[in-house]
């Protein structure tokens, strides 16, 4: 009886596997943005201007470093309330309810149609005169001696104009979130505000970031506009600067470098947390 023959496999060839770091997807740390470099470059720009001439360019930035705080104030708390207008406003937009969408739509509409400086205005000189005839009406003390104030009228202005703009994108977002999401939440026993809180909004809001970072950088040039209503934000401090000392060309030099670092900055920021909550479809 013959035996078996045996036969040997050849063993494959010995395969390399490159190790992890050489592999440029492989790395866990998260990769800086390389224009944070312009934003370091605009700062430094302002740093060196105020060591070698600190007259003027220090004088200004002491000047106006009240201003910049006005400036960060009304942007930040105003961007804070137009998220939560433009939601309402997106949701009213789609809403099945002919009087809320008739509304809504109507908002959007009217407001779009007036320039932002007028609607400042509005409030800060004609909103207060309203109140007091409404003061005199009621024989109400209160709104009779109405005194307005600026900081809150400035952040009603921007927060009413600015809603109707939030208003499209949030409506937008939403209607770009497929139907399927919806019922399938319906058919898990979910109501309509259920769905749209736990399962369409959260969607909607990763899509509709840039858009709303956008607006963010929008609003906080736009707040240079309260300078006309008398508040003392960073556009208004350089005025009166070179009203005192009639150095134009310093003056708005230094003003354009500290808005353009502050939009430069909110700008990386926003593309920080784009990046961070960016999803594949």
């Amino acid at each position: 009886m013959f035996g078996r023959l045996q036969t040997e496999r050849p063993e494959p060839p010995e395969t390399k596997v490159p190790e992890l770091e050489n592999i440029p997807e492989a790395g866990i740390g998260y990769h800086i943005d390389a224009w944070w470099w312009l934003v370091a470059l605009v700062a430094g720009i302002i740093a060196i201007l105020s060591i070698t001439k600190p007259d003027p360019y220090w004088r200004i930035v002491l000047f106006v470093r009240d201003g910049i705080g006005i400036t960060v104030l009304i942007t930040v708390v105003s961007f804070i309330l137009m998220l939560f207008v433009g939601m309402l406003g997106g949701l009213g937009r789609i809403s099945k309810n002919k009087f809320i969408h008739l509304v809504t739509t109507l908002y959007v509409e009217l407001v779009r149609g007036i320039p932002l400086l007028v609607q400042l205005i509005w409030w800060y000189f004609a909103f207060p005169v309203i109140i007091k005839q409404i003061g005199v009406w009621t024989h109400i003390s209160f709104l009779e001696n109405y005194e307005a104030n600026a900081i809150v009228l400035a952040i009603f202005g921007f927060v009413f104009c600015y809603g109707a703009y939030m208003s499209e994108i949030f409506r937008a977002g939403i209607q770009s979130i497929p139907k399927g999401q919806m019922e399938a939440a319906r058919s898990l026993g979910m109501s309509y505000f259920q769905s749209m809180r736990y399962v369409v909004l959260p969607q909607a809001i990763r899509v509709i970031l840039p858009p709303v970072g956008n607006e963010f950088i929008a609003l906080l040039k736009d707040s240079s506009l309260v300078s006309a209503v008398a508040l003392a934000d960073l556009t208004r401090r350089g005025r009166e600067f070179m009203a005192a000392n009639f150095d134009p060309l310093q003056v708005w030099t230094m003003i354009a470098l500290l808005y353009l670092v502050m939009t430069l900055f909110s700008a990386r920021i926003v593309n920080y947390i784009e990046r961070r909550t960016k999803f594949e479809r």
